[in-house]
């Protein structure tokens, strides 16, 4: 194969932090050098694909068509060697390390406890977590820059691996204090006229959400806000003005406390599996093992 009409690295990582930073000079800023280097090396990537990846418009740079694909995989390349040069940093301490990759809700209510039990257990393994919609961190594990991850959607790739971890429901919960606080059931042909307060589409909860509702003919829902994270709508119901579907695992606090009041629908219970995935070339790592270990020691069998 011809490597030497790949792109350096160095130009790679320039087009990222131009686009990044925002601009020319913040990237040099950022890189430590001089904004004709900057423009050098921006003009050096363009020349080794034959065309033009960034054009200058209103007085500012914007990503061509041709710019934006080749900045997607500067991110990948770039991500993959600050990952191995952290790697050998670590094997070179001689220290085990496992990369972990989460979904937000999964990231506020259950990893506490698991990482400070793996802490006490393997005070010589690091974990690095990181907290992603399910999409991304399946990405993370098919381009190997994670090890393991705790996912609330099962990966569709042939060298992800998955395990199922623990079952779970959204649940349509309210404050006490709303109109619905005192309803334990609800018809299915009320679904559409609540107000909503539901995470962005792109999370995991939500995308199980959408497919549920449509699967029994509600295309539509009034959606007041959404946001992003599950911890802040707990908050947000309880002022008593909207109502949510939430993961239950995420509500057993809330509702023992009497803060949210559960509401079953008849007709529509939209039950769902949390994953544990890694890849086949992973399937060797001790530090994710000893994970997968403590996680079923600390979680009901399933």
């Amino acid at each position: 194969m011809e490597y030497r009409s790949l792109p350096d690295l160095r130009a790679l990582a320039t087009l990222r932090e131009i686009v990044e930073r925002g601009g020319v000079a913040e990237a040099g800023r950022a890189l430590n050098i001089g904004q004709p280097a900057v423009t050098k090396r921006l003009r050096a990537l363009e020349r080794c694909f034959g065309l033009e990846l960034m054009v200058r418009e209103a007085g500012r740079l914007r990503l061509t068509t041709a710019g934006e694909r080749v900045y997607a995989f500067a991110r990948v390349v770039m991500d993959h060697q600050l990952d191995l040069v952290s790697e050998l940093r670590q094997l070179k301490a001689g220290r085990n390390r496992l990369r972990l990759a989460v979904t937000q809700s999964i990231g506020e209510h259950l990893l506490p406890d698991l990482l400070l039990a793996f802490a006490e257990a393997h005070p010589d393994c690091r974990i690095d977590s990181r907290v992603g919609y399910s999409r991304s961190i399946h990405t993370r594990l098919a381009t190997g820059l994670a090890d393991l991850a705790l996912t609330e959607i099962q990966p569709e790739h042939r060298d992800v691996l998955v395990q199922k971890w623990l079952d779970d429901e959204l649940v349509l919960v309210c404050s006490p204090r709303h109109p619905l606080g005192s309803r334990d059931v609800l018809a299915l042909a009320e679904i559409p006229r609540l107000s909503y307060v539901l995470r962005e589409r792109e999370s995991s909860m939500r995308i199980t959400l959408d497919r549920s509702l449509a699967d029994v003919g509600i295309d539509e829902i009034p959606i007041a806000m959404e946001v992003g994270s599950t911890d802040t709508i707990v908050a947000m119901l309880e002022r008593g003005r909207h109502v949510s579907f939430l993961p239950r695992f995420a509500l057993q606090g809330a509702i023992g406390a009497g803060k949210l009041h559960p509401i079953r629908i008849q007709g529509l219970s939209i039950m769902r599996t949390l994953w544990i995935a890694r890849t086949r070339a992973n399937l060797d790592n001790p530090a994710a093992e000893a994970f997968i270990r403590l996680i079923r020691e600390r979680t009901p069998a399933v």
